[in-house]
């Protein structure tokens, strides 16, 4: 099932994906999705942000049970990062129909619009939306690197910007939400098993710095006399390392822009992203006050944050017990990366994530990957989990 996406979105050159919220190749899997509930007879809808349900029976009567991911990809990432989540769901789906019988509540399959922010550069764009965890004003007013805000790009897809913000008609739906994704990390391989829990997603957050010098000629202009804005940003970075280290944390510079960006210029002005997370909240807040400080006059600034997320743990329990296939329970792990599920679980609703063993434990890169068997482990897994909450 996934081999039809395999050429969306992807860089000949480096086997990467660059599937960004609403181009061209996010536009051409949110066919493939309506395609798919369509083969299934599911009652797709899209709703005021732009996220698609597809529904085996009606959330309106009775709030149902929702399964998915999301089908955007960070720029030049892997395949599994996301559509491994919506494939499974619609798998996990069929073979619940191949066992017969009707769940006792509605069951959906669900597409969140821009999980990975790659281009405004907030992440969980359509669930925050949703939830009404970023204001509409502050989400349409952001830029992609074009200079196109939210707005323009959804006018440009036939939306209505004016109607995006908070949805309780579709957020009253989501009785309950199960998210399952490719692990972003060993801890299923030190575990020796294909499948295991979400405990809990750290506290992390983007923030942008942004240091001006002047720009000036690269031969002419003494080292004395330059105002060079990549100095500061060298340090920032350096210490970020450092004091991630220190801080028992994470923190990485992933995007830079310099301008003018001349080889034989100065620049003028250093734009960098700063995404910090770890187990602890202080800590992450701490190291970011600290490059803050270093800093000095140049400005620093928040894009998006997102506090700890503990899961519900009589539902994370439960995923363990009914995803351990009636043996040991699936193992319970924390994780480091961003879901919407956990956007979702800290607005009240009911969540929790199953993860798919990462042999190499690689995401965000061409070279992630999961096998097969894990795979088709995690669809059973996911229909077993999705049969007992629909009971």
């Amino acid at each position: 099932m996934l081999e039809p996406l395999t050429h969306i979105g992807r860089d000949a050159a480096t086997g990467g994906y660059v599937r960004d919220a609403w181009s061209p190749a996010d536009m051409e899997l949110r066919e493939w999705f309506a395609g798919e509930a369509a083969r299934r007879g599911l009652d797709l809808r899209e709703d005021r942000n732009g996220n698609l349900w597809a529904w085996w029976g009606d959330p309106s009567r009775s709030p149902g049970v929702v399964t998915g991911s999301h089908l955007d990809s960070v720029r030049q990432g892997g395949a599994y990062d996301g559509p491994l989540g919506i494939v499974s769901a619609f798998a996990a789906l069929d073979l619940l129909r191949e066992r017969g019988g009707t769940p006792g509540r509605p069951l959906g399959v669900v597409c969140f619009t821009d999980e990975e922010g790659a281009r405004f550069g907030v992440p969980c764009m359509g669930s925050r939306l949703l939830t009404g965890a970023i204001e509409p004003e502050r989400a349409l007013a952001l830029t992609d690197d074009d200079g196109d805000t939210l707005a323009d790009v959804l006018k440009r897809a036939g939306r209505r910007p004016e109607s995006v913000g908070r949805d309780d008609e579709t957020l009253a739906g989501v009785g309950a939400y199960v998210e399952l994704h490719v692990e972003q990390g060993r801890g299923l391989v030190a575990h020796g098993r294909p499948v295991g829990v979400a405990a809990a997603i750290w506290p992390h957050g983007r923030w942008r710095f942004d240091f001006r010098g002047r720009a000036d000629h690269a031969g002419t202009t003494r080292l004395a006399d330059r105002d060079d804005p990549m100095l500061p940003f060298a340090r920032m970075v350096l210490a970020a390392r450092a004091a991630a280290e220190r801080r028992g944390v994470v923190a990485t510079v992933g995007k830079v822009r310099v301008r003018p960006g001349n080889a034989n210029a100065v620049p003028g002005h250093v734009a960098a992203w700063l995404d910090a997370r770890g187990p602890a909240e202080d800590d992450v807040r701490a190291l970011v006050a600290e490059l803050a400080e270093l800093a000095g006059g140049h400005e620093v600034s928040e894009e998006s944050w997102t506090p700890v997320v503990g899961f519900d743990p009589a539902l994370r329990d439960r995923l363990a017990r009914v995803a351990g296939g009636g043996g040991t329970p699936a193992p319970v792990l924390p994780t480091g990366a961003g879901h919407d599920a956990g956007i979702l679980a800290a607005a009240g609703v009911p969540a929790g994530m199953l993860f798919v063993r990462n042999p190499t434990g690689v995401s965000h890169s061409p070279e992630e990957h999961a096998e097969q068997a894990d795979c088709e482990a995690g669809v059973v897994a996911l229909a077993d989990v999705l049969e007992d909450l629909c009971r």
